[in-house]
């Protein structure tokens, strides 16, 4: 997990896959097809590419109307990010709801069958089995096999649907809090109140290529109603004021291209990493979160010239600390206290537009670009 391999992907991905992601990108043909998507969201995760220049790369091969449909799922991370920002207890309640829901598996051996059955892939609906084992072998799923499996997950097996996020952040190589927990909560109908997302066994049919034909699916479920939708509040301000003199760089698991943010490279004296997985993370995505805050020291270290390693007490030598701005999520949570958190011209322009729904948005990306 590296910045070099997503460069690398992203390039593959324009030189054989982005003309046809329009008509492509729903069709899911398993692990060993060919990727109907462009698979950069792990690296986009972490950052170790940025939003913005794949977007530039993108428009550059194919042009505004050429990459139109590519782009606006680049936003559509972007929209879910900015609206957790908004509404953290989105976040919080999730969190909230899926300890609950596994004390509840502690409780009710019932629903302890059901949550095992399903995560181990033995549920008998031939879909979610695969999508359950390929998941917890490769961290991985492609994005409509993703609402596919939260939908049966939570109106077919009448499961917590936190307890499916969960798993999903447990195993995904490429969770990511936002988009998580608001895709989970819209496939439920509590994101855009009483819209959901029901998985129809023709339209796995189709979109699988004939590799499955699920039975047993409820396939008109009402939408779930939870009393007391996230709470908005303002978005935080744009960052602190930037000290004066030299700095200590800190790095997180939510933005690993130093070289990019908006801080000269002359004033930073040292850089420090932490890394905060998700609770309960898997192998793999340890792995992966490690792999690329070693990828971001070793570049760092090079692009500063400077020391460059992960984080030991007074591992700054009492200058100021700058760090990229964590979004809501795990590694916000365990930041240390003292920050100067910096913001970057992407998120500062874009997040404003992303409160309510993603048209909003999406309407504004021309100018965005």
């Amino acid at each position: 997990m590296t910045r070099a391999a997503g460069l690398e992907r992203l390039a593959a991905f324009l030189d054989d896959g982005a003309a046809e992601y329009a008509g492509s990108r729903n069709f899911d043909l398993g692990p060993e097809g060919r990727s109907t998507t462009s698979a950069l969201s792990p690296y986009l995760r972490r950052r170790l590419i940025t939003e913005a220049e794949v977007v530039a790369a993108a428009i550059s091969a194919f042009g505004d109307e050429g990459a139109e449909r590519f782009v606006s799922e680049i936003f559509w991370r972007t929209y879910f990010k900015g609206h957790l920002e908004t509404h953290p207890t989105a976040w919080t309640d999730y969190l909230a709801l899926a300890a609950e829901g596994h004390e509840r598996l502690a409780a009710e051996p019932g629903l302890r069958r059901t949550y095992a059955a399903a995560i181990e892939g033995r549920t008998g609906i031939d879909c979610f089995d695969a999508w359950s084992s390929e998941l917890v072998e490769t961290g991985w799923l492609h994005n409509h096999a993703r609402m596919w499996f939260a939908s049966i997950w939570i109106f077919t097996l009448r499961l917590p649907w936190a307890l499916g996020a969960d798993f999903f952040m447990r195993h995904l190589v490429d969770g990511d809090p936002a988009s998580n927990t608001l895709s989970w909560r819209w496939v439920a109908g509590l994101h855009t109140r009483g819209k959901h997302y029901v998985a129809r066994a023709e339209n796995i049919r189709r979109y699988t290529d004939g590799r499955f034909d699920p039975v047993g699916l409820d396939e008109y479920p009402d939408a779930l109603d939870e009393p007391m939708p996230p709470r908005e509040v303002a978005l935080p301000p744009a960052g602190d004021a930037e000290p004066e003199g030299k700095v200590a760089l800190l790095l997180h698991l939510d933005d690993l291209h130093p070289e990019s943010l908006p801080l000269g490279a002359a004033r930073v004296a040292c850089v420090g990493g932490f890394v905060a997985h998700a609770d309960g993370a898997s192998d793999l995505v340890r792995a992966a979160d490690e792999a690329a805050m070693a990828d971001a020291l070793v570049r760092a270290e090079a692009y500063f010239g400077c020391p460059a390693s992960l984080i030991e007490k007074d591992w700054f030598g009492g200058l100021p600390i700058v760090t990229a701005w964590a979004p809501v999520g795990p590694s916000a949570m365990v930041l240390p206290q003292g920050c100067l958190r910096l913001r970057r011209a992407w998120d500062e322009q874009a997040w404003p537009l992303a409160t309510g729904g993603y048209s909003r948005l999406r309407k504004a990306i021309p100018r965005l670009i």
